[in-house]
């Protein structure tokens, strides 16, 4: 998906919605906050982090994955491997999917070990401006038998645990600085 006005001509900045996805919803994510940030005026890319190149042409980056077994994919964390000196020469926002939402209250203490866990090595490589979790789609037919009995044993519940309005607010804040950043001049490091 590729929309917005042109950065160059005076409006947004040209940014990289990237995303790394098991089975489509951080995807999905990804391409509802290219949709909002296209919408305040930035040209925007998004695209599955193990097919961009070139990344050295984007002003400003968001990316995000599916978080499995307390880590982000490989295909992000291979992503953030290979392009660290351009990553964090440009601003840039993540965000992780995972399954915190999906848990029983009893179990959502471990929401914040896995939050810790997945972001902690991300987060010191690049220093993003900021990082976001959000609940992702959990159904039957993505586990194994013996990942049915880990979600039934902690309480987690199959279903949709996106939240639309969480995750526009969100990517409205980073549009809102994003669009601060270009009428400064400075298309850099936030």
């Amino acid at each position: 998906m590729k929309a917005g006005t042109d950065a160059e001509g005076g409006g947004g900045m040209f940014v990289l919605v990237g995303y790394a996805s098991a089975h489509g919803s951080t995807r999905s994510i990804a391409e509802r906050i290219g949709a909002r940030l296209a919408e305040r005026g930035h040209r925007v890319e998004v695209a599955d982090l193990g097919r961009v190149e070139h990344v050295d042409r984007f002003e400003a980056f968001v990316l995000g994955s599916a978080v499995h077994r307390q880590a982000w994919l490989d295909a992000a964390v291979d992503f953030v491997d290979a392009h660290r000196r351009v990553l964090t020469d440009r601003p840039v926002w993540l965000f992780s999917v995972g399954m915190p939402a999906a848990m029983r209250r009893p179990w959502r203490w471990s929401a914040g070990r896995e939050r810790a866990v997945a972001s902690e090595r991300l987060l010191n490589a690049i220093r993003p401006v900021d990082h976001r979790w959000f609940g992702g789609v959990l159904l039957r037919e993505h586990t194994s038998w013996t990942g049915d009995l880990v979600v039934r044993a902690l309480g987690a519940r199959y279903g949709d645990h996106r939240d639309w309005a969480r995750i526009d607010e969100w990517a409205d804040e980073v549009g809102r600085r994003l669009a601060a950043e270009a009428l400064s001049g400075h298309r850099r490091r936030i």
